[in-house]
């Protein structure tokens, strides 16, 4: 009798087992596999315009999802939890660099492959985006590099232009040296560049702030941190993204040189002669970028708008 009571007592527990288990299970099947991954979005604003964004959305244990988002501005954002229902989707964050009253809020779906949504600024105000799969710019090969350009001539401005003709230019060349007097614009190469080694030559006052985009899209610091510690806001980091190894920026006022070779989005950045990123990839675009277009070519750009800063050299070397 014991016996049987004992098979009863096991087989009712095998059941309520199976019972906790089958809601865990129905959720790992509910996981919109589609939505997971890195999207390059295309935010539209009210006057006809576009500027780019980027979200990456993972999944963590069983069922939820979790992600990365970058903005207009400022760096790439942690997303604590990305809520879903089928393949439909929202998650808010809370103000990075914005001066609203609000958390930003983004809400999505998938649709035939790619993404459809609506993005709430700190202000409220509706903007609809749209999304591509990132690509993977995997390198098949190793680059055979071509001749070397110089980028900047020593003498004028030839090869360049303003990100916003509507904005001051402070960018002016005097005695041979490229120099951002009054910071507020972008300089922005006229050629575009896949693959590519750069070289520069710079040097900024004490307190100054400025950057390299790499295709237009990915941002090497370029900032006074002489004597900090290692983050990926400081000099020689890929803003938010890429932590540099050591802090090897000189003082403020000094010569400095930075050589980024860029294949895919694998990148290797050496600061004053130290080796400080090395055949690290680029997850997607920061703040600031021109566009979200990763699969395509791109400027070289000069980040103009927060301090002033003098180049010496800009060499750039592409892959064939």
């Amino acid at each position: 009798m014991r016996f049987k009571i004992s098979i009863a007592l096991i087989c009712a527990a095998g059941v309520a087992a199976t019972a906790m288990l089958s809601p865990v299970a129905a959720q790992r099947r509910a996981v919109p596999q589609g939505l997971i991954g890195r999207w390059d979005l295309t935010v539209r604003t009210p006057d006809g315009g576009t500027y780019p964004s980027w979200l990456d959305i993972q999944l963590s244990g069983h069922s939820t999802l979790v992600g990365y988002f970058v903005g207009r501005g400022g760096s790439v954002r942690p997303v604590s939890e990305v809520k879903y229902e089928g393949e439909q989707f929202h998650f808010s964050i809370p103000k990075q660099w914005e001066q609203g009253p609000n958390d930003i809020k983004v809400e999505g779906r998938l649709s035939g492959g790619k993404l459809v949504g609506r993005y709430f600024d700190d202000h409220g105000k509706p903007f609809d985006w749209t999304a591509e799969r990132a690509p993977e710019l995997r390198p098949t090969r190793e680059p055979v590099w071509g001749t070397s350009v110089e980028l900047f001539n020593g003498k004028d401005l030839s090869g360049w232009k303003t990100r916003n003709p509507n904005r001051p230019n402070g960018w002016v060349v005097e005695n041979g040296l490229l120099r951002n007097q009054k910071p507020g614009n972008d300089l922005i190469t006229e050629q575009q560049f896949q693959d590519f080694k750069l070289h520069v030559e710079f040097r900024y006052p004490r307190g100054s702030n400025s950057g390299i985009y790499l295709r237009g899209r990915y941002e090497a610091q370029i900032e006074d941190n002489y004597g900090k510690s290692p983050d990926s806001h400081y000099i020689g980091g890929v803003y938010g993204f890429l932590t540099p190894r050591v802090m090897a920026a000189k003082p403020a006022g000094e010569w400095q040189t930075m050589d980024i070779t860029l294949v895919g989005r694998i990148v290797t950045l050496v600061l004053n002669g130290e080796p400080v990123i090395e055949r690290q990839a680029i997850p997607g675009i920061t703040g600031g970028a021109l566009d979200s277009n990763e699969g395509a070519p791109g400027p070289i750009m000069l980040q103009g708008d927060h301090g002033p800063i003098d180049f010496r050299k800009v060499t750039l070397t592409p892959a064939r």
